[in-house]
């Protein structure tokens, strides 16, 4: 119950906007017959209530999650496509308002903008954003059609000073953020696993953000992601998605302890070895490093569940320190001020927004001006960050430019 007030305003908004640019596309387009309008209207309406209607079903009815995406897509596709119309269209209307208050009434009237050219500033400025709103329906959909499965692999020399001698040259693979409850082809999923599997890691890191809200999300694909093994384990931790808090709220219901056993149970199923502000051993010829991990711990509204004074018990002897921890703030917000024995810190949570530019030598996403850290290595003074941009997607089903990721680490002395 807690989102539908959310969803509803949302919806209002919608349909308000939706009026907008109705209005707007009629009055650019006077030329229409009264039949051909009249299609377009039934159409437009038709499609914008079907949608929102859709988007209520998909959110509390148990359908097919492949009906839900659909749904859920066309709408994101048709919200984009709107909002970069806006601006356009309330360019005109400060147009048409300064024309009012400023110039005498006989001029008012909307005039073209050259003679050799009749065609008025509105239905200019109009015309624009439709083909505006053209330029995210191309992109946005090239990333669903091309971006949302395109798995990369990403080779990363992680240079730990103290690492043991038994440890150099040792392979560990990430991934991070699943969010098994978006995804719409299995096929492509167990691509991405088996091009992993492939790269015969030594050790696994997953990350957090396992489902969307419920642990049923996972179901379909649990299959999947077991098949990820090595031979020196794999190891997980939870992101704040993983907890329920989403769909129950922040409260404690029984229902949502449920929900929480029924994924760290996931984990057990899958062959995970769940750290929960806990920590391991890892041991090869009689030399040890420490693999630590911990519940979510995020900045601003995102929950600290995670407490790392029990992550780094017992650990003091270890040479070197690796903690899974999902979001990437708690780096800055807790490691490096209280825990400098932390040698480098695993995280995902951003997803890169799924959207900007990754090269070798450049990168850039609109989610760097949330997170200072959001995406590859950082290192301040000798500790060190990887932030894994995400196997799934959230919200948008697709990515733009910042395609999913399989991050293969060898470990190295120097």
């Amino acid at each position: 119950m807690g989102r539908l007030p959310f969803i509803i305003a949302a919806c209002i908004f919608i349909i308000a906007f939706d009026i907008y640019c109705f209005k707007a596309i009629i009055a650019v387009f006077k030329s229409w017959k009264p039949k051909t309008k009249k299609i377009f209207t039934i159409v437009y309406w038709s499609f914008s209530i079907l949608l929102i209607l859709g988007v209520f079903a998909g959110i509390y009815l148990n359908l097919f999650l492949t009906l839900r995406a659909i749904i859920l897509v066309a709408f994101f596709l048709t919200v984009a496509c709107k909002m970069a119309m806006l601006p356009f269209l309330v360019l005109d209307d400060l147009r048409r308002l300064v024309v009012k208050l400023f110039k005498k009434k006989e001029i008012i009237q909307d005039q073209p903008i050259s003679e050799a050219e009749p065609i008025s500033r509105s239905e200019f400025l109009v015309k624009a954003g439709l083909v505006a709103a053209a330029v995210p329906l191309t992109s946005l959909s090239w990333g669903i059609i091309s971006g949302a499965y395109d798995y990369q692999i990403r080779r990363v020399n992680l240079i730990l000073p103290n690492l043991p001698k038994a440890f150099d040259g040792i392979t560990m693979a990430q991934i991070s953020d699943i969010h098994s409850g978006s995804f719409y082809n299995k096929t492509a999923v167990k691509g991405g696993v088996d091009l992993l599997m492939s790269e015969k890691p030594d050790f696994v890191f997953f990350t957090g953000d396992l489902v969307n809200n419920l642990t049923n999300e996972v179901r379909e694909y649990q299959d999947i992601f077991a098949k990820v093994k090595a031979p020196l384990g794999v190891y997980s931790t939870l992101g704040n998605h993983d907890y329920g808090d989403y769909y129950y709220g922040r409260e404690s219901s029984p229902a949502k302890a449920k929900n929480l056993k029924d994924i760290i149970d996931v984990h057990k199923i899958m062959g995970y070895d769940l750290l929960m502000n806990e920590n391991r051993r890892l041991k090869v010829d009689g030399e040890e490093i420490g693999i630590l991990g911990i519940e979510n711990w995020g900045m601003g509204r995102f929950p600290k569940y995670g407490k790392m004074e029990l992550a780094v018990e017992n650990t003091d002897d270890l040479p070197v320190k690796l903690l899974l921890s999902h979001d990437p703030s708690h780096w800055r917000g807790e490691v490096l001020k209280k825990y400098p024995q932390i040698d480098a810190m695993f995280s995902g949570h951003t997803h890169g927004m799924q959207f900007g530019v990754r090269l070798k030598e450049y990168q850039w996403s609109p989610v760097q001006y949330i997170y200072k850290e959001w995406a590859g290595l950082y290192q301040e003074q000798k500790q060190q960050l990887y932030v894994n941009v995400g196997y799934g997607f959230l919200g948008y089903p697709g990515r733009v430019g910042v395609l999913p990721e399989i991050t293969v680490f060898t470990l190295k002395r120097a």
